[in-house]
């Protein structure tokens, strides 16, 4: 398989890193267009809807949307990429946002060219998807928001009816969504995840280590916990941490208690668009190949 350089997957690199520090860390960041879908949307899924193509006649992506979530008790918008040309069922990388960011900034820089261009390197095609999590941690919160079940029980459903296959799927996140992706990934389970790419993971070795927020209380740190979990043993996983990040010795740790040690591993850097960016190509290459095995 033709690995991918920095060039091939710039603009997807662009818009998952700004999704992963929000628009603000990032400067000016212009969201991905949405489709008449997101405008007014109903709560029931609505078939897809896809922007107008571009001059040039290549067919268009990117299609989004919203739905009522009532894991949430929000309007949740959401947002599928496609390699052009792509009509079968194709798995999607369920990528999760850190906190302070949504689906359209993961979505920003144009995903949709990146992916074309990762397939004409040689990747199986995939599909890319976000969505709005807020910033309860992709877990059920005291307030009853639970994001993590709007992903395992109203997204999952959702991405069938817009044709794509969820029978495996993968999950990518950053920060935030990197504590996300190892927790929803174990609890979808190793029948359906077919590896999770943590990068930065939001990991704290006690509750009261943890940033204001991230749990409501030291019962929800233990209920939400994936240190030790037995599925993560049998899940492929990549973790990729900067050697400056703060979360680097939390995560050495975490690495340390799995039963295998994950691909990835640790690179100078830290906690930003930088060192996201210049992990991206090598967390793609080795995602694809799992999602058609």
């Amino acid at each position: 398989m033709t690995g991918l350089s920095r060039r091939t997957v710039l603009r997807l690199a662009l818009g998952a890193v700004a999704g992963a520090v929000g628009a603000s860390a990032m400067g000016n960041v212009t969201p991905a267009p949405r489709s008449a879908a997101a405008v007014g949307a109903s709560p029931v899924p609505l078939s897809p809807t896809v922007p107008p193509a571009p001059s040039s006649g290549a067919a268009a992506t990117m299609v989004t949307g919203s739905f009522a979530s009532a894991a949430r008790g929000v309007t949740t918008n959401w947002a599928i990429a496609r390699p052009p040309g792509q009509t079968a069922a194709l798995r999607p990388v369920i990528a999760l946002h850190g906190k302070d960011s949504d689906a359209a900034t993961v979505m920003a820089g144009g995903v949709e060219q990146g992916l074309a261009q990762a397939v004409e390197a040689g990747l199986p095609p995939f599909a890319v998807v976000s969505v709005d999590g807020g910033n309860g941690y992709w877990h059920r919160r005291a307030s009853g928001e639970d994001s993590g079940a709007m992903v395992l029980d109203e997204l999952l459903p959702l991405l069938d009816s817009h044709g794509l296959d969820t029978s495996r799927v993968a999950f990518l996140g950053w920060s935030m969504g990197g504590y996300g992706a190892l927790l929803l990934g174990a609890r979808l389970g190793p029948a359906r995840t077919a590896g999770i790419a943590a990068v930065s993971p939001a990991l704290w070795l006690s509750p009261g280590a943890a940033a204001p927020g991230a749990f409501d209380s030291a019962a929800d740190y233990a209920a939400n916990s994936v240190w030790g979990l037995p599925a993560l043993g049998s899940i492929p996983l990549r973790i990729d941490c900067g050697t400056s990040d703060p979360f680097y010795g939390a995560t050495a740790e975490f690495i340390a208690q799995l039963p295998a040690p994950p691909a990835g591993g640790f690179s100078p850097g830290g906690h930003n668009g930088e060192f996201w960016s210049a992990q991206l190509p090598a967390q793609l290459s080795w995602l694809a190949p799992l999602l058609t095995a």
